[in-house]
């Protein structure tokens, strides 16, 4: 592998290391309640924030990896959640209200009040679990791959390299709003 397509896993990996420790952070220390508190009957709790972030990672990178195994990227006008995520595994655990394919996307005020895992070490569990994954694929990824062709929904098509900025760009600006969260719950 070139010097060159190394540097561009190397950012990768840090950005989401970067996540990892910003969740692990954020988690830091807070009770069941800091956890679900939710400023507003609209707002989102920090819990609330991290399982979304945390189950987008998951869907999104359980997609890559069907179309590195040879699945056809999804074509405009489908959306089928992917095989391969490791939420089926964590779902019982977290005893949610919401079918199992939910990642959060959509939800409504009332979709987020119904939200009661409120154990930090439950949401950082289930997120390192996907980090690792995470790091799993972005470490196999041969040069070649990140120009891959992985999803046909949008114009110009996604590759995989966007398609893994645009998760971290998501998980960024969610462990942010997690972080000012935490930080009216402790003021």
């Amino acid at each position: 592998m070139s010097g060159e397509h190394q540097w561009a896993k190397d950012i990768l990996e840090d950005g989401f290391e970067r996540v990892r420790e910003s969740v692990e952070h954020v988690l830091l220390g807070l009770s069941r309640e800091h956890l679900l508190y939710r400023p507003g009957p609209s707002a989102n709790s920090i819990a609330w924030i991290v399982w979304h972030l945390t189950r987008v990672e998951d869907d999104h990178i359980a997609s890559l990896i069907d179309v590195f195994n040879g699945a056809e990227p999804p074509a405009r006008g489908t959306h089928e959640a992917p095989e391969g995520q490791i939420w089926p595994e964590w779902a019982e655990r977290f005893g949610l209200p919401y079918p199992v394919t939910a990642t959060g996307y959509g939800h409504r005020p009332e979709d987020v009040a119904a939200f009661s895992a409120g154990d930090a070490d439950l949401l950082r569990e289930y997120h390192e679990a996907v980090h690792a994954r995470v790091l799993e694929v972005v470490r196999g990824r041969r040069p070649e791959d990140l120009g891959r062709v992985v999803d046909r929904r949008w114009t110009p098509h996604v590759t995989a390299a966007i398609r893994l900025v645009s998760i971290l760009n998501d998980a960024t600006q969610h462990v942010g709003q997690a972080a000012y969260v935490r930080g009216l719950v402790l003021a």
